[in-house]
């Protein structure tokens, strides 16, 4: 009898927590968007209980304060862009097509608006560069993140042969990225969506300039 007891409070625990991770996912799906299109000062629990119909207590409860909310929020799209940009690339083995494959995903996921306001990170990053604190720190933290993931991408391409050997990759990744970013705010000030085929001829010419024979042909592989 109290075996069935037991079961019966897991059984009600197990359903509490699964209702609070719904609701997380429910308001960070919300804040994602709010935050790449207002920043996240435009973040408040109040707003999202009222948008999405919850208690402002039960808001609260999940999250504890604005500064959780946004951090929470940083973690949550670095979850998406994860999934959107790198994941895909799993099975890609190292190289110039990986890099092409990988500033490919990066166009995508900004044209493609996974955010309504284009690049989560490029909006909150205007939004704090100049600021100090936690939050400041975790949207800093995303941005080195990302550097150091694409000039790695480049490093390996340059082991494996498809770039020349004396390729300064901190260089490469900071115009290629650049490249991107420039798609995406004009994209999002302008609706205009040229330039992101603007910035993949941008950045497949850069890649080939300093390709070797072996990476220009990755490069050229329809695949």
């Amino acid at each position: 009898m109290s075996g069935d007891t037991g079961s019966g409070t897991g059984t009600k625990t197990d359903g509490r927590v699964e209702r609070g991770n719904q609701t997380r996912r429910l308001v960070l799906g919300r804040t994602m968007d709010i935050a790449s299109v207002e920043g996240l000062e435009g973040l408040s629990l109040g707003r999202l209980a009222t948008e999405l119909k919850l208690s402002k207590s039960g808001v609260f409860a999940l999250f504890g304060s604005k500064e959780e909310l946004q951090l929470a929020t940083i973690r949550a799209a670095v979850a998406v862009f994860t999934r959107q940009v790198v994941t895909p690339l799993a099975d890609t083995p190292p190289g110039a097509r990986r890099v092409r494959d990988l500033c490919r995903n990066w166009l995508a996921y900004s044209s493609g608006r996974v955010f309504t306001g284009g690049c989560f990170f490029y909006a909150v990053a205007a939004e704090f560069d100049a600021r100090t604190g936690p939050v400041h720190d975790a949207v800093a933290r995303t941005r080195v993140d990302w550097n150091t993931y694409m000039e790695q991408s480049l490093a390996e391409a340059r082991a494996a042969g498809d770039f020349t050997e004396d390729l300064d990759v901190e260089q490469l990744a900071f115009e290629v990225i650049a490249l991107m970013e420039a798609a995406n705010a004009l994209s999002v000030l302008h609706g205009d969506t040229s330039a992101y085929a603007r910035a993949e001829h941008g950045i497949t010419a850069r890649l080939g300039a300093v390709a070797t024979d072996q990476g220009r042909a990755a490069l050229t592989d329809p695949a």
